[in-house]
């Protein structure tokens, strides 16, 4: 009898051991920290005229720090992300730009679905229209929504996003100052991997819902004016060779500086082609264009009679991560033309890369620069630039990367970006990250 219970007691002990191991806790969590301190010494490019107009020094030399702590937190169907973040240039009095860079949970389950809520950093396909924009240092984040499907080659998303001040609860749905330009967005997003080539396309369609009038003013009330943007990027990607190639449509309506509203006919076009004959050494050639208004007018000084935009056919990168395709300088899109208007952007460029070692790697890339509409008076031609770049990894978590851009402008560039100052410009920075792995436990 008494073996019957030992026998009995073992099979209870036995099956509660499986039920552990089958039903065990399989949480994570990790702890780490981003340092970044990124340095930038600038020479011409972006003169202004004084009080007195005489031209003002065109040179700067400054330091930047970025410290993010990040948290992830992952149990089956279960995901947490939080990223606090703090960037401030060196010598800054107050300490106003700490903020939550990204906090988000995801739901997932085992057919493939899954739903997203929080902000969180997007980037998708090459990061041209939607992207982190990391070199920026602060990056771009969005409060969004984000459900779809991921498996068997195909993924399909879906991102809802709405914005408001938090001081506006009284005063309507006018959206004015806030962490995002637009008022609302809505995204959709198809991706397929072919199984049997390196090959993968996209498809992505965009509305994008800005705050277009002025509050109080009968004759400019508030509304949306309501931008779309679709179109598609395709990638080969095999060990040697890749090429990549994109189309998008912006349509809808701009909203400019004044508030004021008119149609949106643009369009981009890109090409790229890379070619990798060993593990130390590759090549590339691309083009970029970017349509701009039909008629751009190249007057020196002030806007006093410009006409109107009647059909504005400048296209917008939108949320694109823009150091990475039109010059390191990003001197087309950070900076507003002298005039308003968009003359577009024509981009052909060439580069060589090599990796002398596991943990050396160096670029050069020349761009040749035009704008994509005819001008009065002067010709395409904008210039021609040159991005030297050097990154060494002194471990996994410890890496520099040194840069320098020399740029030559031409009159046309002159007219239209630097007024009265010089056709040179020349451009240093290095970017010193270190991210370790503070903490990470399991149970």
């Amino acid at each position: 009898m008494k073996r019957r219970h030992y026998l009995v007691l073992l099979l209870l002990l036995a099956s509660m051991v499986g039920r552990a191991q089958t039903d065990a806790p399989a949480n994570k969590l990790n702890l780490g920290m981003d340092f970044k301190t990124h340095g930038e010494a600038c020479s011409g490019g972006l003169p202004r005229m004084d009080d007195n107009d005489e031209l003002m020094e065109d040179h700067s030399d400054f330091l930047l720090g970025r410290f993010r702590l990040n948290v992830d937190y992952e149990r089956p169907g279960l995901q947490a992300h939080a990223v606090i973040q703090n960037k401030a240039v060196w010598g800054t009095a107050s300490n106003q730009s700490l903020n939550l860079y990204e906090g988000w949970v995801k739901m997932t389950s085992r057919l493939g679905f899954f739903a997203q809520v929080g902000r969180v950093a997007l980037a998708y396909d090459d990061e041209r229209i939607i992207g982190t924009n990391d070199f920026a240092m602060a990056s771009l984040s969005h409060d969004i929504l984000r459900v779809g499907f991921e498996g068997q080659g195909h993924k399909l998303h879906a991102i809802l996003a709405y914005n408001q001040n938090s001081d506006m609860v009284y005063k309507g749905t006018y959206y004015d100052g806030g962490a995002q330009y637009y008022k609302t967005m809505q995204m959709l997003w198809y991706h397929y991997d072919a199984p049997w080539l390196p090959i993968g396309a996209s498809l992505l369609f965009m509305n994008t819902g800005l705050q277009a009038g002025v509050p109080g003013d009968t004759l400019k009330p508030i509304h949306l004016a309501y931008q779309q943007m679709f179109g598609g990027y395709l990638n080969y990607d095999s060990k040697h060779l890749t090429i990549e190639g994109s189309y998008y449509q912006q349509t809808g309506m701009y909203v400019s500086q004044t508030m004021q509203s008119s149609k949106i006919d643009a369009w981009m076009a890109s090409a790229k082609i890379a070619i990798k004959p060993s593990d130390h050494f590759g090549f590339e050639l691309g083009y970029d264009h970017l349509s701009g208004d039909s008629y751009v007018p190249v007057l020196y000084g002030g806007t006093f009679g410009l006409p109107i935009h009647e059909v504005n056919k400048g296209f917008s990168p939108l949320f694109g991560s823009r150091n990475k395709f039109y010059g390191m300088m990003d001197y087309f899109y950070e900076s507003a033309y002298t005039n308003g208007f968009t003359p577009g952007l024509q981009n052909a460029f060439a580069g060589i890369n090599g990796k002398p070692t596991t943990k050396l790697s160096c670029s050069a890339t020349y761009h040749y620069l035009a704008v994509a509409t005819d001008l009065e008076g002067l010709e395409r031609s904008l210039g021609h630039s040159v991005d030297l770049q050097l990154s060494y990894d002194f471990t996994k978590d410890i890496s520099l990367t040194v840069g320098y851009t020399q740029m030559v402008g031409t009159e046309t560039m002159m007219r239209l970006k630097q007024e009265n100052g010089s056709k040179k410009a020349n451009w240093g920075w290095f970017s010193l990250v270190v991210s370790p792995s503070l903490f990470t436990a399991k149970w």
